[in-house]
């Protein structure tokens, strides 16, 4: 099975999320983090930089890793399995502005639209937001509906 390696950071200051809506592309039309596909010779880290870089014009700063998903999924067609590192930020550097991809928005951290996001989202975001890491897995099918999931969190 395709393995892809991934990124996720969410910007969280002053009790506010930044959850960008996708303008293109996979999750097209939803609220999400910035990130991306890690490329070869970069380290998740470097990518997740980047992708904050290319996506919103800011660098992040502050960054932790908050958690790990593992998602059994559909993307472009066939079954892989995509790793999601995910990353918290708590500052950044720059004028967050939008690009080609993602249109800026910030939410209170408790009013999250989770009706307009990914599916698995529900089940790990609220965990991140109470200051616990976790570690999870997702099984997705084609129509993007969770068949069965598993979560943990961590301290």
């Amino acid at each position: 099975m395709e393995e892809l390696n991934t990124t996720l950071l969410l910007i969280i200051k002053n009790n506010k999320i930044l959850l960008p809506r996708k303008k293109r592309g996979f999750g097209e039309g939803l609220f999400n983090g910035v990130g991306g596909k890690v490329k070869e010779n970069e380290t998740i880290k470097e990518a997740i930089i980047r992708e904050t870089k290319e996506e919103i014009n800011v660098t992040p700063v502050n960054v932790e890793e908050y958690g790990f998903t593992e998602f059994y999924e559909f993307y472009k067609g066939s079954r892989i399995k995509i790793n999601m590192t995910t990353f918290v930020a708590t500052d950044y550097i720059g004028t967050i502005t939008e690009s080609e991809e993602m249109e800026p928005f910030w939410f209170d951290v408790n009013n999250i639209p989770f009706e307009s996001m990914h599916p698995d989202d529900k089940f790990w975001m609220p965990i991140l937001l109470s200051g616990k890491k976790f570690r999870a897995m997702f099984n997705i099918d084609e129509n993007n509906k969770i068949v069965d999931y598993l979560i943990k969190d961590f301290y």
